[in-house]
């Protein structure tokens, strides 16, 4: 008996604390407070949803408190959706929140294309109604048009212009014999595990005021410096006479990968006054490949910034290499190649690599290496660089392990001081056939001047 009004007597206490929680205040002086006073969205592309922003509401009151109605003033013409909780709709009432207690809300931005190139601005406002009070939270997005590129196929000769940006879903293909054209400020954003295949030509100029960008079409700041997010611009074997120019490629498993070796006299691929940076696997990457480099910064990438497999034709001249990973537990040099298949001494490549002027650098001890298993065609030639490395071997013109004191690479500042020792190192090349329109000038279009400062900069 004594033990059945015992447990009478503890459950009583509990149904009666619950009980106590669960007390409505009703009061209108009552306040909510929130974990911000608007919501803000980066950039968002018209047919294509953001990530979530996330509102948390809290009551700091010592009882429960029932929010009547939360609602987006737009209702279900609104650009922008909400989720209550788990509870997906564009208003819910009777929301309970316990006291000391809070209620998150995630608002999704979807943005219907009209007949604006130029980025527009949407609103809505969050109406959250307490005890006959009102209080608002505003959302506030900017919605870009943009021409959408779903597993196409690019048969004829084609342009990017600058205006709308273009977003490719899955992979676009430039076939044999087309030519893509993409003009100065042109954009184009890929969405995830996308890629652009060249089987044709790619001809991307833009200019030192007005560059293109290659990136994910992922346009909130948590992404900015993301690697990962795209697949990569891939030149196939078909591939002839590729020029990138004043472009920014970021963020991609591997930005730009060449898989053969020229078909005529140019290189596979001309890369110059570029930015290659944050990519997961490597910046460029050659199989056997043609590449020329000039006037390019890369730096930021997962395990390299060159590399080139199976042997190949790579020349660079005066580019910065600068790989210190501030993200990436990295183990591999930033620039490496090698002339064999898997370390197989019987599957040998003939390898042509020149390098002059250029800066290779960053947090390891070792930033350039190169796999030699044969003599087919083995050569190298390295002028006038600045190397990191643990074996200075490559000729006494470079000068090796020379901190250039980078003026601030946290802010990607690549910019070199009055006093770095690679001030006025550089191997003349004003008659190298890439001098007038490419070397006479540097990344930033200052007049590039002999014997010159090392890399893509001029001091």
């Amino acid at each position: 008996m004594r033990n059945s009004v015992l447990a009478i007597l503890i459950l009583s206490f509990f149904i009666f604390s619950c009980r106590k929680d669960d007390k409505i205040d009703s009061s209108p002086d009552l306040k909510l407070q929130f974990s911000t006073d608007s919501l803000l969205f980066d950039t968002v592309f018209t047919s294509s949803g953001t990530t979530n922003r996330v509102l948390k509401i809290f009551n700091y009151n010592k009882n429960s408190v029932v929010i009547s109605n939360l609602k987006l003033a737009g209702g279900s013409t609104s650009s922008f959706k909400i989720n209550i909780n788990g509870v997906a709709a564009d208003a819910l009432q009777n929301i309970k929140i316990k006291g000391n207690d809070s209620i998150y809300v995630f608002v999704k931005a979807f943005i219907n294309p009209n007949s604006a190139d130029s980025p527009f601005l949407i609103e809505d406002e969050l109406q959250i109604n307490l005890n006959g009070n009102q209080q608002k939270i505003p959302i506030a997005a900017y919605g870009q048009n943009a021409v959408y590129l779903n597993k196409a196929l690019i048969n004829t000769n084609t342009t990017f212009l600058k205006g709308r940006p273009y977003i490719v879903y899955d992979y676009a293909i430039v076939n044999p014999n087309v030519v893509l054209t993409v003009h100065p400020g042109a954009r184009i954003y890929f969405h995830k595990d996308a890629k652009l295949f060249i089987s044709g030509t790619l001809n991307a100029n833009g200019t030192l005021k007005d560059s293109i960008t290659f990136t994910s079409d992922r346009t909130e700041r948590i992404y900015d410096d993301e690697p990962g997010q795209w697949e990569g611009l891939h030149f196939l074997r078909p591939s002839i006479n590729n020029k990138i120019n004043y472009a920014v490629v970021k963020n991609a498993l591997a930005g730009i990968r060449v898989d053969s070796l020229s078909n005529n006299a140019n290189p596979k691929l001309l890369l110059t006054n570029s930015i290659i940076k944050n990519h997961e696997i490597a910046g460029v990457l050659g199989y056997t490949a043609s590449i020329t480099g000039i006037n390019n910064l890369m730096y930021n990438c997962g395990q390299y910034l060159v590399i080139g497999l199976y042997g190949g034709d790579y020349k660079f001249y005066q580019n910065t290499l600068a790989n210190f990973n501030f993200n990436f537990p990295r183990k591999t040099p930033s620039v490496y190649f090698s002339d064999n298949l898997n370390g197989d001494a019987n599957k040998i490549y003939a390898l042509k690599t020149q390098f002059f002027n250029n800066i290779i650098y960053g947090s390891l001890q070792k930033e350039l290496d190169f796999n030699k298993k044969g003599n087919l065609g083995f050569v190298t030639d390295f002028q006038n660089n600045g190397v990191k490395t643990d074996k200075p071997d490559f000729g006494n013109s470079n000068i090796y392990n020379q901190d250039p004191l980078f003026l601030n690479i946290r802010k990607e500042n690549y910019h070199i001081p009055s006093n770095s020792v690679i001030n006025g190192k550089g191997k003349d090349l004003s008659s190298n056939i890439y001098f007038i329109e490419y070397i006479n000038r540097d990344l930033a279009g200052r007049a590039r001047v002999f014997p010159s400062s090392l890399g893509c900069y001029e001091k």
